[in-house]
């Protein structure tokens, strides 16, 4: 009975403490120092960038897979993997180069 008593109150300081780690946690960890930048326009091109270059990168990244994948289709003598690893290729390229494929029909 004494123990269990014990452990009640025990686990209630645990909240308590779990409680007052998240809040401080919340308090001093969320906060960030924003810095606006004079044009709106500059912060949504900055904003473009980022995303295109993110973008590029996982055009870079299935472009490399297709490469790979093209090389092992020749060691196996399998024409539909040799096929699908063309595509992979091509697809790589036109996500690597979206940004300026977009540019490009926009004008």
């Amino acid at each position: 009975m004494k123990n269990e008593n014990y452990e009640k109150r025990l686990y209630k300081f645990y909240k308590i403490y779990v409680m007052c780690v998240l809040l401080c946690l919340f308090l001093l960890g969320g906060s960030v120092t924003v810095f606006a930048a004079d044009d709106p326009i500059s912060v949504v091109n900055n904003l473009s960038n980022f995303i295109f270059g993110l973008i590029r990168a996982i055009g870079m990244i299935m472009l490399g897979f297709g490469v790979v994948q093209f090389g092992l289709s020749l060691k196996s003598h399998d024409p539909s993997q040799r096929a699908n690893s063309i595509l992979t290729v091509a697809g790589g390229i036109i996500i690597t180069f979206s940004k300026e494929i977009i540019n490009m029909i926009t004008g």
